[in-house]
């Protein structure tokens, strides 16, 4: 408690402040707990690969996300397995081009489940369906045009690329 060194002697109002500090450190510790797992939504560990062109999702894009236990996520969001298939119609009847449907999936998730989603894509709309993969740690894509392959030492293009 501080003391006042004036020689007023009226009563001063001072807040006690420590119960509002105390109050604002749990909520921190709160937000700080629930924040990542509101935005992670998705969790797999896709397939790994050499050589792979970068490709950034955008808005537009379509992926469909399968986790380890076969749980279906469209664009991140958990959507019931059963529900898959007039999710996806109700998206592609609606588009007249760019039917396009990317699949992301755990790596060690069964294959026969992304050949199911493959199944109901297909007979939904969807006519074009690719696999997202990360590339390996450790090594850098030598693929013309990607956004992540390294610029070439000598200032000569790789194959089939441009300067």
């Amino acid at each position: 408690m501080a003391m006042s060194a004036s020689s007023g002697g009226g009563v001063k109002a001072e807040p006690n402040v420590t119960p509002m500090i105390d109050v604002m450190l749990v909520l921190l510790i709160i937000f700080m707990v629930v924040t990542p797992a509101l935005l992670a939504g998705f969790n797999a560990v896709p397939p790994q690969g050499v050589n792979l062109k970068d490709h950034p999702e955008e808005e537009t894009d379509q992926v469909l996300g399968i986790d380890a236990t076969g749980q279906y996520y469209l664009n991140k969001r958990p959507i019931p397995n059963a529900e898959l298939a007039q999710r996806l119609k109700a998206i592609y009847d609606a588009r007249t081009e760019d039917k396009i449907l990317y699949i992301k999936a755990h790596k060690d998730l069964d294959y026969s489940k992304v050949l199911d989603a493959m199944d109901i894509a297909a007979k939904n709309g969807a006519r074009v369906v690719g696999m997202i993969s990360d590339q390996k740690s450790g090594t850098q894509s030598t693929v013309a045009g990607d956004s992540k392959a390294p610029a070439p030492a000598n200032g000569k293009a790789p194959l089939g690329g441009k300067p």
